[in-house]
């Protein structure tokens, strides 16, 4: 859990150890963690070479930058190489809301240094257009080996320079053999950033077409304000809806589902945030299928006195199936996908738990504000017009 790649472990103990006598003396609890694999000095030069010689160098940052103290680190790194720098912990890959436009940064770099990021199935391995350009040259930081030894058997990949480090102390390396380094590429990271942060100007138009539904940008423009908090803490789960949350929504704390992309976490997520930060204002936007996933845990809530705000973008639809299906089969073939529009927030008030229902934009932040002041857990059940995800390219922000 703490070597390596940090994350989750799962470990499974038989019940006959589990219920075994064990002498105290026997027993040891805690204990200092592995030291990390640091980057040597040569290495780091190595790699800033690397960087200096290439006129679009990107870092990509594997999901390890999106946790504590993670993305102040990769800003520090940003601004030490004057390099344009990310987290991707999406299985959306290169269509990863959160990123903006992505996939054109990617297009246009020719040196990737990836840093505790595998040249996994979220970059399909190497094996696209936006990475099989003949100048682009790969680096790669990690913590296993056995991901850089896999990489360098991929044969579309030009493997520049590879190491093995843990992936926040070679961060700090870097920026350390950087002090001094003039950073070259202003023009690049200017254009970079539009790219990865820029939003059209139309979506701050965006109206749901239907009578009695909100477009999710609608959405996100009335939760924006409630997120200002220093401490605020947004998660954001599930599929096309919790999409345009991701790609429109920011917060100094952010959880979302995650490279093994599964969905309905929101609702215990939002119970852990609550347990490590009592004070903190803790949203989470998901879709009505994700939401019946655990919707018991607000008595969860309830009983433990974990108050936060679920804001439910039902549009009656696994909507992110209905969108696959679409694409792969036709609309006429599509099936499986319809919900019913079901009253969540009675069913969260029926817990004991604060439920609103919106059927119109504007009175949204009014029940946004209900909900927060409420100190339950509460449920916003917003009725939505059934959109696809956000998809951003190059010419939607235009620079094509």
């Amino acid at each position: 859990a703490t070597s390596g790649r940090p994350g989750p472990v799962h470990l499974s103990l038989p019940s006959d150890v589990l219920d075994r006598r064990v002498a105290a003396g026997d027993v040891t609890l805690g204990g200092a963690p592995p030291p990390a694999a640091t980057l040597a000095d040569a290495a780091a030069d190595t790699i800033l070479a690397l960087l200096a010689g290439a006129e679009r160098p990107l870092v990509i940052a594997g999901p390890g930058f999106s946790g504590h103290g993670g993305p102040a680190a990769l800003a520090r790194l940003r601004a030490a190489l004057g390099v344009p720098a990310v987290v991707m912990e999406s299985p959306r890959g290169l269509a990863d809301a959160s990123l903006g436009a992505f996939g054109a940064v990617l297009e246009r770099s020719d040196l990737v240094l990836l840093l505790g990021k595998p040249l996994d199935f979220t970059l399909r391995f190497g094996v696209l257009p936006e990475v099989q350009s003949g100048a682009r040259r790969f680096v790669m930081i990690d913590p296993e080996g056995a991901i850089l030894d896999r990489a360098a058997r991929e044969p579309a990949v030009r493997l520049a320079f590879a190491t093995l480090a843990d992936s926040r102390p070679a961060a700090a390396a870097l920026i350390a053999r950087a002090a001094g380094r003039a950073p070259a590429h202003a023009a690049w990271l200017a254009e970079a950033e539009i790219l990865l942060r820029g939003r059209p100007e139309s979506w701050a138009g965006l109206r749901a077409a239907a009578p009695g539904k909100l477009h999710p940008a609608e959405v996100c423009r009335a939760v924006a304000p409630f997120l200002t908090d220093d401490r605020a803490i947004l998660i954001c789960d599930g599929g096309e809806f919790a999409q345009w949350g991701q790609s429109l929504l920011s917060a100094p704390r952010r959880l979302v589902n995650g490279v093994a992309g599964s969905i309905g976490s929101a609702i215990p997520f939002a119970l852990a945030a609550r347990c490590a930060d009592p004070e903190a204002p803790v949203f989470a936007l998901l879709g009505d299928g994700t939401f019946g996933f655990h919707m018991a845990e607000f008595e969860t809530a309830v009983r433990r006195g974990l108050p936060f705000v679920a804001v439910v973008g039902t549009d009656a639809r696994w909507n992110a199936e209905y969108n696959l299906q679409v694409r792969d089969y036709g609309a006429n073939r599509a099936q499986g996908c319809d919900l019913a529009a079901t009253r969540y927030d009675l069913v969260a008030a029926a817990l004991g738990g604060h439920g609103e229902l919106v059927e119109h934009a504007g009175a949204l932040p009014g029940a946004l504000a209900r909900a927060a002041a409420s100190g339950l857990p509460a449920c916003v059940n917003v009725m939505i017009e059934s959109a696809a995800g956000p998809v951003l390219t190059g010419a939607s922000l235009a620079l094509g």
